[in-house]
Order: C-alpha cells, then sequence, then structure tokens
C-alpha cells in the first residue's frame, strides 16, 4: 500500500510558478507509476501528467504540454510537477495518484491517491 501527501499548493499570478510536491510512503515506491490529475469546481478530475516508475517515461495532456514538468526522486519517494507560465485556467485542486506497473492518462486505473492540493491562479 502507499499513502500519497501533496503540497506546494497556494495563489499565484498568471504568468507565474509553484512547485508540487507528493511524497510517498512505502519500500515499494519505486515500482509505482505516478501521475498528477486536477479537479477545477464543477468539473470532472482530469489527467495533467504521469512519470513511469523508473522516471525514463513522461506523458502531458495538451493543456500543460510545454508549461508542465511532471520528475520523481525515488531515493526520497517524492513525485514532482513544476508549473510555469500559469494562467487561470490551471485553477484547480491537484491529485498525485499512484498504479503499479505501466503508466495510464485514466483516472480508474490508479489505485492510490493522495488528499489533493489547491493551486489559484489569479488574472
Amino acid at each position: 500500500q502507499v499513502q500519497l501527501v501533496e503540497s506546494g499548493g497556494g495563489l499565484v499570478q498568471a504568468g507565474g510558478s509553484l512547485r508540487l510536491s507528493c511524497a510517498g510512503s512505502g519500500r515499494t515506491f519505486s515500482a509505482y507509476a505516478m501521475a498528477w490529475f486536477r479537479q477545477a469546481p464543477g468539473e470532472e478530475r482530469e489527467f495533467t501528467a504521469t512519470i513511469s516508475s523508473g522516471g525514463y517515461t513522461t506523458y502531458y495532456a495538451d493543456s500543460v504540454k510545454g508549461r508542465f514538468t511532471i520528475s520523481r526522486d525515488n531515493a526520497k519517494n517524492t513525485v514532482y510537477l513544476q508549473m510555469n507560465s500559469l494562467k487561470p485556467e490551471d485553477t484547480a485542486v491537484y491529485y498525485c495518484a499512484a498504479k503499479p506497473y505501466g503508466t495510464s492518462v485514466r483516472r480508474d486505473d490508479y489505485r492510490y491517491w493522495g488528499q489533493g492540493t489547491q493551486v489559484t491562479v489569479s488574472e
């Protein structure tokens, strides 16, 4: 089992940057593919970015490609989401998630979830 705790959210002006962190528990963290999803008010939770267990493969939603970067440090059991050039439409609660084996963009494929961290981007 993996427990996930996100941090790093906050309020930022449009064009600014934030880095989210997701700390995982358990000795098998490095065996899990990780992802970030986000959920805006009144919207469904949507895929944002994913990274393979070894960190060699990444994939992004078109809406964040070129602005966000997902990375991981398995020695620290942590996955990151560097968010640059933020826009008001990036405002959402951001969740990290873990699944065994390969990456996926499907929300239902992820077994473990964090509690979320709020990101608010002002005009």
